[in-house]
């Protein structure tokens, strides 16, 4: 059980008005303590420590017709950023963020190998060239996010395993702290990217949502009453790996038959190009266009592989009932083409009404997703509030 001490006690008031704010937006410290049900003494102690600390702004007075109105108070989203970093097979993806992961600059590194040293490396010259080149004005560095895909001990910041990369028991965060020097969260990439919907996208104000990931492999993670839901062992979520076809094509996990080894992004574009007999240099964008142009072999192609997720998905939407599915990944980029066959198919497999899919809004939420694991702590009751600090 969580010892309930002064410390802790005053993380959780934290989060609280925090959290608070992120989803109303300003309010008065008189309504944070009605809606909160703090005191009105505690309320006053908590607002004044977190605009010292430059986390919350007063914002200007109105006059009503019975007098001053009290002082709005509201995050300052601005007064401090993070840096999220997303780990690819040939290059990391690196973007400096405010506290609501909106892109500030960002900054690719390609690499020739995937072993820890070189990305601990590529991650800390990344970072140094964020912050060299940030422009004036943005608040320091609160922490530093890192996704990957794989299983991860998030509370240590341990890739316990990842199959694409052959990561085994890596303690990258900490490798990585001690470069930078700066707090280092680390996560599974669909996490984070489930993380920053929950947190400030279209999973904001939504109790019970499953992030579907369709890109080089296929993942899928739940939000339930602001909680990731990450298993007992961290496997939750690995919808890729559930069995298509026993006999099916070999997965990078070493197993034959998983639906990401047939349905990923990188499947299907090779599935066509096999069919259409292209060269390599085709990709997903010659995909779409082909589609669009009414090329009925393309179009069977992506309504297939919208059809076998869909029947995957909706055995776990069966299982979990979300009120949506955002979905997300370099596959999205086949629109309605790939969704609305999925979509067809969760009407048919689903036990009630299946929940709509909602393509991400942003072109690119993975490295943002990464940065959100930095300014997670400031609002989130999942992270350790009696630590209130990196494991690292």
């Amino acid at each position: 059980m969580l010892k309930i001490d002064q410390r802790t006690s005053r993380a959780m008031n934290r989060r609280l008005v925090l959290n608070l704010l992120r989803r109303e937006g300003p309010l008065s410290r008189a309504e944070i303590a009605d809606v909160t049900g703090l005191s009105r003494a505690t309320v006053t102690f908590v607002v004044g420590d977190l605009v010292k600390e430059n986390y919350l702004i007063e914002q200007e007075t109105t006059r009503g017709a019975s007098g001053r109105r009290p002082t709005p108070v509201a995050i300052n989203y601005d007064g401090h950023a993070a840096i999220g970093i997303k780990m690819n097979i040939d290059r990391i993806e690196c973007i400096l963020t405010n506290l609501s992961t909106t892109p500030i600059l960002s900054h690719a590194i390609d690499y020739s190998n995937t072993r820890p040293e070189t990305i601990v490396e590529a991650s800390h010259q990344a970072i140094k060239h964020l912050i060299a080149n940030a422009p004036k004005g943005i608040g320091p560095v609160t922490g530093i996010g890192f996704s990957m895909p794989g299983i991860i001990d998030n509370r240590n910041g341990i890739c316990l395993k990842s199959h694409r990369f052959g990561w085994n028991n890596v303690h990258f965060a900490e490798q990585l702290f001690a470069k930078s020097r700066i707090p280092v969260w680390m996560e599974d990439d669909t996490i984070a990217f489930a993380l920053a919907h929950h947190l400030f996208g279209l999973g904001r104000n939504v109790g019970t949502f499953i992030a579907l990931a369709i890109g080089a492999g296929i993942g899928s993670a739940t939000v339930a009453d602001g909680v990731v839901l990450r298993g007992a062992h961290g496997h939750a979520g690995k919808l890729g790996h559930v069995k298509q076809h026993l006999e099916g094509p070999l997965c990078e996990c070493g197993q034959r038959g998983c639906l990401q080894a047939s349905y990923s992004e990188p499947a299907i574009v090779a599935r066509w190009r096999k069919t259409k007999d292209l060269p390599a240099a085709k990709d997903r964008f010659d995909m779409l266009e082909a589609a669009k142009q009414g090329d009925a072999e393309t179009r069977a192609i992506l309504k297939d592989a919208g059809e076998q997720i869909g029947i995957q998905l909706a055995a776990q939407i069966n299982t979990i009932d979300p009120e949506i599915v955002i979905a997300g990944g370099e596959a999205t980029a086949f629109g309605p083409f790939l969704l609305d066959p999925m979509t067809e198919t969760l009407g048919k497999y689903c036990f009630m009404q299946a929940p709509p899919i909602l393509a991400d809004e942003r072109d690119n939420f993975w490295s943002p997703g990464a940065a959100a694991l930095a300014t997670q702590r400031l609002f989130d009751f999942e992270v350790d509030v009696a630590a209130d600090e990196t494991p690292v």
